[in-house]
């Protein structure tokens, strides 16, 4: 038995730790408390760890993953990863994902329940909804993006399968063609305004809420990354969103935007100097009027549909 640990076990099961696994490799119960209190070992779930190195590492996601996989080593009944859980596995962005409960389907076709940090989804599983995500089994994007339909608020979902959709994890026609599958299925009416939302042109959080905000306040609908040329057909850029026919652009300065477009040797001030140079020359190109808005604005909804609604009927507000 060892007296004086000082590492964790060989790894070669996996990150996560087994409490019989420890105790088959020569740790008593007492150690691996004393593991724990030292730092060296991070309790994930009852009888279940992770080395405190690889935990400090790991990212929310990465953290909730982890947990994910405890889950499933210790689950009693045939289960994958599902719903919240298989978009965060599919690379979705947090925004909005309860991520303090795993969730998993049951493949025994059992009623599925809510304990101890874990949902259980009751739920039919073809082996074509099925694919491994590092090892574990999670739902095919597709699928995981119907079942987050159904237990999601539509903002949510919407933002988390705009993301999955412009990264290519999933096709709109895939998700046509899955939705088609489901009509009958619960949360059908809710699915039904996400897939009539999801455009795989949407880039970012941001634009993902602000084209929802247009929906819910029942505004006209603007084409997403439109492509603006000057009068010899060169590229001058792209808008985040335009209504041609009102002469209106809007820019959606999100929390990223000024790192994602920043250049080699650039600092805060040359990115926001060259988006601005990109604006004008865009406004003297198109003679449309530009409306800059921020995350705080996308806090504040009614404020925002009001600055929209009154730049869509002409009436621009300095800000």
């Amino acid at each position: 038995m060892t007296e004086n640990p000082v590492l964790p076990p060989a790894l070669d099961r996996g990150p996560v730790l087994l409490r019989r696994d420890l105790i088959a490799d020569g740790y008593s119960d007492h150690t691996i408390a004393r593991l724990v209190r030292g730092g060296v070992l991070t309790k994930l779930r009852y009888g279940s760890y992770v080395a405190s190195e690889i935990w400090e590492r790991s990212s929310k996601a990465e953290r909730h993953l982890l947990v994910a996989r405890a889950v499933l080593v210790r689950a009693e009944s045939s289960a994958v990863l599902s719903h919240v859980t298989a978009l965060v596995a599919h690379g979705a962005p947090l925004w909005g994902l309860p991520i303090d409960e795993v969730h998993l389907t049951r493949t025994d076709e059992k009623a599925g329940r809510r304990m101890a940090g874990v949902v259980q989804h009751r739920g039919r599983l073809e082996r074509a909804e099925l694919v491994d995500v590092a090892a574990m089994p999670v739902t095919c994007p597709a699928r995981t993006a119907l079942d987050a339909m159904a237990v999601l608020p539509a903002e949510v979902a919407l933002v988390a399968i705009n993301h999955l959709l412009n990264v290519g994890t999933v096709s709109q026609e895939e998700l046509a063609q899955a939705g088609s599958d489901a009509n009958h299925a619960p949360g059908s009416l809710r699915r039904q305004v996400v897939l009539r939302l999801v455009d795989d042109r949407i880039e970012s959080v941001a634009e993902s809420r602000f084209w929802y905000l247009l929906f819910r306040a029942g505004l006209p609908m603007p084409i997403p990354q439109y492509a603006v040329f000057d009068g010899r057909r060169v590229l001058l850029g792209r808008v985040d969103f335009a209504w041609p026919e009102y002469g209106l652009f809007v820019e959606i300065d999100g929390r990223g935007k000024y790192r994602e477009h920043r250049r080699d040797g650039d600092d805060v001030v040359d990115t926001v100097l060259r988006e601005k140079d990109r604006e004008d020359a865009i406004r003297a190109a198109t003679g449309w009027r530009c409306l800059r808005l921020t995350w705080r604005d996308l806090e504040n909804p009614e404020r925002t549909v009001a600055l929209v609604r009154d730049a869509l009927a002409g009436r621009m507000h300095h800000r």
